[in-house]
């Protein structure tokens, strides 16, 4: 059986992308995350969980735009890395800023705009990595698993709108974030329309 192209790719995002939590473990030990540690915490792990799914979503658009076949063998360890963070942001805000207060934590996701769209971005993640084995698509069927994990789009657009009603002031980088999903949305609607046109183009059979 001939080995697959690049068998270090998988293992080097993995190391990366678990790097950043390493690095916050140490600044704890080392006791320097700053005069509000939680705030650190939160502020990073929310970061890099929109960050990761952000490249999870550019690894198909990569391919269609450029023929890169490698990209889409890491999607799914992206889209699993960024559900790790979005968790690792929940449970810092549960349990750290919270204290499991679950009377707090239901007033803020019921109450405050900016954390019912993350919890809600959140919850739609979730369905998507309990999906995300080759078991999984077998039992759901491809067609059905694919227009399933569709709502990452969702996911993430919530998981933006949640960072642009945080940070209240400056924009800027919520709104590249925007603008970079709004293109890589628009690479997918080209290629549907390409691919309709082209079946409605065939003749009957």
């Amino acid at each position: 059986m001939a080995s697959s192209p690049y068998p270090w790719l998988k293992p080097a995002v993995l190391v990366g992308g678990l790097s950043p939590v390493a690095l916050l473990a140490l600044d704890f030990a080392r006791g320097a995350l700053g005069a509000n540690p939680i705030e650190r915490v939160l502020h990073q792990t929310g970061m890099l969980a929109l960050i990761v799914l952000v490249a999870s979503l550019a690894c198909t658009p990569l391919k269609l735009l450029f023929g890169w076949t490698w990209p889409l063998r890491i999607r799914k360890l992206l889209g699993l890395l960024g559900f790790a963070y979005a968790v690792m942001h929940f449970l810092t805000y549960a349990v750290l800023d919270q204290g499991l207060a679950w009377g707090a934590l239901l007033a803020d996701i019921t109450k405050r705009p900016f954390i019912t769209v993350g919890f809600l971005a959140l919850v739609l993640l979730v369905p998507l990595a309990v999906t995300s084995t080759n078991r999984m698509v077998r039992r759901l069927g491809f067609p059905t698993w694919q227009r399933l994990h569709r709502l990452v789009y969702v996911a993430v657009s919530l998981g933006v709108v949640h960072f642009i009603w945080r940070v209240k002031k400056d924009l800027t980088e919520p709104l590249v974030y925007a603008c970079v999903l709004g293109l890589l949305l628009a690479v997918r609607v080209a290629e549907s329309v390409r691919k309709r046109r082209t079946r409605a183009s065939l003749p009957a059979t």
